[in-house]
């Protein structure tokens, strides 16, 4: 008794006292022999062994742990998207989302490396800076696999950076409304970026919930609602096909929160487009110089060259991770 009020407070005296009296009237029940709380016959200690049962009930509604509702279910939260037909993908590129992998919370790491930082565990750097990654490993959550990751030519494509919410997509649902500094935002918002399995991603594309899901379904709940929470982020709209594949999804997940633990982009985006500037027309720009390979970066003291940044060509990337003659 005394052990049980330690460990379960109210709740626990309770269900040590009630195994004692239902001991004794079981002892008194089967055996018919009075017991030391002096119940005669196997009456009594029916009666008292029903009277143990409702105390134990009742002592462990009192001691288990009561489960508080999520503030936000991504149901309900997807309800509040507008329903769209998707609008031409005329105009987009990549570019119209800022230069990849940019270091928008100025931690002097670009994006892609602090991605990887989270997302992996026993990661090793290159740099005592801590910054670019060189190794590690990824519990994939689309395909529930494990992988090591370690960068170079023929490796780093392992893994790579999704955009939960795909750029095009986003692109044919809204973003060409914002301003360049929302896209870039959401280009970068820690929310909308995942390291996955490549393959995977490359078979997910552009496409959204209608037509592309994880792999592994225990995932699908939370891939759909961090995809909800982002358009709702960036007053994105859904398909009409995409919103019944959402909801369909969420039907067997009970109240799947909408994440808010994943960072927040450095550029906070607004509800909507922002004004157009008048701004007098930019000098001529000086011609973009030309590296015939790494070692004329590195002479030139250039290098690394940062995708987007002048000089830069896939040729020189080798292994396709947005840095040229690291």
């Amino acid at each position: 008794m005394v052990i049980g009020l330690v460990s379960g407070g109210l709740g626990g005296g309770i269900i040590a006292v009630a195994l004692l009296v239902l001991a004794t009237g079981l002892y008194t029940a089967v055996t018919g022999r009075p017991s030391w709380a002096r119940l005669t016959g196997r009456k009594a200690g029916m009666i008292t062994a029903g009277i143990a049962v409702v105390a134990l009930l009742a002592g462990a509604a009192i001691t288990l742990p009561q489960q508080s509702a999520p503030d936000t279910a991504a149901l309900a939260e997807l309800e509040t998207l507008p329903i769209k037909g998707r609008a031409p993908k005329t105009g987009y590129s990549r570019e119209e989302f800022g230069p990849a992998w940019a270091d928008v919370d100025r931690n002097g790491c670009d994006t892609r490396n602090d991605i990887l930082t989270r997302d992996l565990t026993d990661v090793v750097y290159t740099d005592p800076a801590n910054c670019r990654v060189q190794s590690g490993t990824l519990d994939d959550p689309y395909t529930g696999t494990v992988i090591d990751f370690r960068r170079g030519q023929d490796t780093s494509s392992r893994v790579q950076i999704d955009h939960v919410v795909a750029l095009s997509d986003a692109w044919q649902k809204g973003a060409q409304q914002l301003s360049a500094a929302q896209r870039l935002a959401l280009a970068n918002d820690p929310r909308n970026l995942q390291a996955a399995d490549g393959p995977a991603n490359r078979q997910k594309s552009d496409g959204d919930a209608a037509t592309w899901l994880p792999p592994n379904r225990e995932y699908r709940c939370e891939y759909v609602a961090r995809q909800i929470s982002v358009k709702a982020t960036y007053t994105l709209w859904v398909t009409q096909a995409e919103h019944d594949a959402m909801a369909d999804i969420l039907d067997d997940c009970g109240d799947t929160p909408t994440p808010t633990d994943q960072g927040t982009p450095s550029i906070p985006p607004s509800s909507g487009p922002a004004p157009v500037e008048t701004q007098e027309p930019p000098a001529p720009a000086a011609p973009e110089p030309y590296y015939e390979n790494c070692d004329a970066v590195r002479a030139a003291g250039a290098a690394p060259i940062r995708e987007g940044q002048p000089g830069f060509r896939s040729r020189l990337d080798g292994n396709n991770d947005g840095v040229a003659c690291g």
